[in-house]
């Protein structure tokens, strides 16, 4: 049994080895019929390929050779356009040629003309000259004479109608200009006055300023120069004095004491200083603004701090600063309508005055105060000149200057703008204090009720109890003998020694 099954699976082996050999076979065959159909097929496809490319290279060729004989032809005909051009030049060169050796030939004949024509003048002129028995350069001196006399003739008779028309028509010319200019510039009339009044919001702050024993209003008199008048008027105090300056100082300085509610004699002096530096920085920023206003840059920061400063200066009661702002306006008016230099005019209109803010301090007169310090600074020397020459002890040069001068009448001579009698009376409080701050040893002066007091602050160390009162004397034997005023002025001389230590 084990025998056959061992047989049947021989045999099984056997049968399935030759079964699978046969479809190997079979599978092979098939595989190769089947490549070489693909080889066949292959080889149809590129033999079509070679033959289309073959036909492609063809077609390509015959239009390159094309291309090649139209680029040709084309050549040709440009080398036989270039043949035709190049003959037409020839022809035309030896036109020119020709041309020339003709214009040569007129140019030759021309010459020998003007040869001829040299000869016969000269022998004409030769001729003349036996003649009227003159040179030619004598003939022609005589000539310019005679015509340089007649024609000074009719020049001074030109000169002469010109001025004639000159002088009848040069007032109503001015007239016209004048007219003009104050129509298109109007400004407001005000007049300085010597007081200003603040404003209390508390009845009881009254008193506070006055202080224990009157302290702190006489230590704010004394630290500003101003006379305060603290009267029954409800809600209000008047700060009185001839000077603008100090009238701002004092008015700030009311206001920040009155705001701060802290009203001793430390915190006044405290607040006047930075009320001073305040008043300071408000120059610049007024000088900046009117040269804004005006038109005119570039101007000198030196320059600027005195204009602005004339802010708090009059002039017989106009403020000085409106007045150089109105000027300026009307020089630059003025300078358009008669062709002047309108930059210049308005310039040397806004800076004609800035003299008054150093009057004070230098000698000499404004407007001459003025020139200098504009030179000083770098400002243009026309621009100097005009605002020296605004008065008439100095001789106006140009036409700018002229205007400045013109300018000053018309905003100095506006009704209302100009009060002789409060400009007589601060230039008689300013040579008080003038009068007794020329006394040695003195620290501040100050004029105040109206100029009925004045009073003087002495330096401790150089002035002790007995010369104040000599000083007294002499300032009132001074004001006597060199000045005239109405009623009596009382000399108030004040000593006053600070010791001052720190605890640390």
């Amino acid at each position: 049994m084990i025998i056959l099954t061992i047989v049947l699976a021989i045999a099984g082996l056997l049968v399935g080895g030759g079964g699978a050999t046969y479809y190997h076979r079979r599978s092979q065959g098939k595989v190769a019929e089947e490549a070489k159909k693909e080889l066949q097929k292959a080889k149809k496809e590129a033999e079509t390929l070679v033959r289309k490319a073959q036909e492609e290279a063809d077609r390509r060729v015959d239009e390159a050779r094309k291309d090649e004989q139209k680029r040709r032809g084309e050549l040709k005909d440009l080398e036989n356009r270039l043949l035709e051009r190049q003959e037409a030049l020839d022809k035309k060169l030896d036109e020119l040629d020709k041309r020339s050796q003709s214009l040569r030939k007129a140019e030759d004949e021309v010459e020998a003309l003007k040869n001829e024509i040299r000869d016969i003048r000269k022998k004409q002129q030769d001729k003349l000259e036996k003649i009227a028995k003159l040179t030619k350069a004598e003939a022609t001196e005589k000539l310019m004479q005679t015509t340089e006399r007649d024609i000074h003739h009719d020049l001074e008779g030109l000169v002469a109608k010109l001025q004639n028309e000159a002088k009848e028509n040069a007032e109503e010319l001015a007239g016209v200009a004048l007219v003009t200019a104050m129509e298109r510039m109007a400004s407001e009339v005000t007049a300085e006055r010597t007081v200003t009044s603040v404003k209390l919001e508390d009845e009881e702050m009254k008193g506070r300023i006055i202080g224990k024993e009157g302290r702190n209003i006489q230590a704010l008199q004394r630290a500003t120069g101003v006379d305060i008048l603290v009267d029954e008027t409800p809600g209000m105090v008047v700060l009185s004095g001839f000077d603008p300056v100090r009238r701002e100082v004092a008015r700030q300085a009311m206001e920040m004491l009155l705001k701060d509610g802290r009203v001793h004699p430390g915190r006044i002096e405290e607040v006047v200083e930075k009320s001073q530096a305040q008043v300071q920085k408000d120059v610049v920023r007024a000088g900046e603004d009117a040269a804004r206003e005006v038109g005119i840059v570039g101007v000198p920061k030196e320059i600027l701090q005195l204009l602005g400063e004339l802010k708090y200066r009059t002039s017989y009661g106009q403020n000085v600063l409106k007045h150089s702002v109105e000027m300026a306006q009307l020089a630059g008016v003025l300078a358009e309508e008669i062709g002047a230099n309108v930059k210049i005019a308005k310039y040397a209109a806004l800076m004609h005055d800035i003299g008054k803010a150093l009057s004070h301090k230098v000698e000499g007169k404004h407007h001459h105060i003025s020139g200098e310090m504009l030179r000083k600074y770098g400002a243009p020397e026309e621009v100097a000149h005009a605002a020296e020459a605004h008065h008439d002890d100095v001789e106006a040069t140009t036409v700018e200057a002229l205007v400045v001068r013109v300018a000053d009448a018309i905003s100095g001579a506006r009704p209302g703008a100009r009060n002789i009698s409060a400009e007589n009376f601060v230039e008689r409080l300013k040579d008080l204090e003038n009068t007794a701050s020329s006394f040695d040893g003195v620290d501040k002066v100050y004029a105040i009720s109206a100029g009925r007091e004045i009073r003087v602050i002495v330096q401790p160390k150089s002035i002790d109890d007995l010369q104040a009162i000599r000083l007294a004397r002499d300032i009132a034997n001074k004001i006597e003998s060199t000045m005239q005023y109405p009623g009596t002025i009382k000399v108030n001389v004040i000593r006053e020694t600070r010791a001052i230590e720190f605890a640390k």
